[in-house]
């Protein structure tokens, strides 16, 4: 039996990168999928390639009615609605903070912030008169600690963690749970086009991202598969309100470990060691 056996999920940002993967992970246990995407080709490809376990659905998060249409997909093509995965993402305006044009951070804030609240509102619409279900967002390490992203989407990725609080805070009433993914950079077409301006190069991003995790490898967009695999199941069935940072330790001080190769002693002000 897979651990989703008899679920349907709806994920929005499903024709590639972490979205696909999880869509992909989810119908290997046992799940029906929504794959919601802007990527009308990809998206299409991808639940063709999934069967009758999957639908696409052209879907903006920014738009109310797109949202209610892929949830409403869900619902009209398997009965009904037991996952949600707010998960559709850009990097949004880059630049200096002085001179970030407003437009542009409404933009990237509508798309990662408030694309996450509809994607939650519209699928607890669904989750509420059944008295069950799981709501998911995807924030980022940029989301706990600043200087590691964007200035705009560091916000709205603060913003998605408080979400899932506030969210779960009144949904676990209705036995809904609410919870969040922090990713570090994975090996995703986004990060890739970042980086490398090439969204298919891949192999040269993992490469260069293992050189420096902690861990010694790159993350990978089915790392994070798992943890939504986890969140969505009945194993996770007494957790609400929580995001799990997958970041190779990054933010949790891996990096502050050189301190340790450098041998015991107490560092002292004014340049003074010891305790005495």
């Amino acid at each position: 039996m897979g651990r989703l056996d008899g679920k349907t999920a709806l994920i929005t940002g499903g024709a590639s990168g972490i979205g696909e993967a999880t869509a992909r992970r989810f119908v290997a246990e046992g799940a029906t999928v929504v794959v919601a995407d802007l990527q009308e080709d990809r998206g299409a490809a991808v639940a063709a390639e999934l069967g009758d376990a999957a639908r696409f659905v052209r879907c903006d998060v920014r738009e109310d009615g797109d949202q209610a249409a892929a949830v409403a997909t869900a619902v009209d093509a398997f009965g009904r609605l037991d996952v949600a995965i707010a998960n559709a993402g850009i990097v949004g305006v880059v630049g200096p903070f002085a001179d970030t044009p407003t437009d542009a951070w409404r933009f990237t804030v509508d798309v990662l912030l408030t694309g996450a609240f509809i994607t939650m509102r519209e699928a607890a619409k669904a989750m509420i008169p059944q008295g069950s279900g799981v709501l998911l967002a995807t924030s980022s390490t940029a989301g706990v600690m600043g200087g590691l992203g964007p200035h705009a989407y560091t916000a709205a990725k603060h913003g998605v963690i408080g979400l899932v609080k506030a969210a779960s805070s009144e949904l676990i009433h209705h036995r809904i749970r609410v919870n969040g993914v922090a990713p570090t950079g994975m090996v995703t077409p986004l990060v890739a086009d970042v980086s490398g301006g090439d969204p298919a190069n891949l192999d040269v991003v993992r490469e260069s991202m293992a050189k420096r995790e902690p861990l010694g490898r790159a993350g990978e967009a089915d790392d994070i598969a798992n943890a939504f695999l986890y969140l969505a199941s009945d194993e996770a069935g007494f957790v609400s309100g929580h995001t799990i940072v997958i970041d190779s330790g990054n933010t949790s001080g891996a990096p502050a470990a050189r301190f340790a190769a450098q041998g015991v002693e107490v560092v002292r002000e004014g340049g003074g060691r010891g305790i005495d």
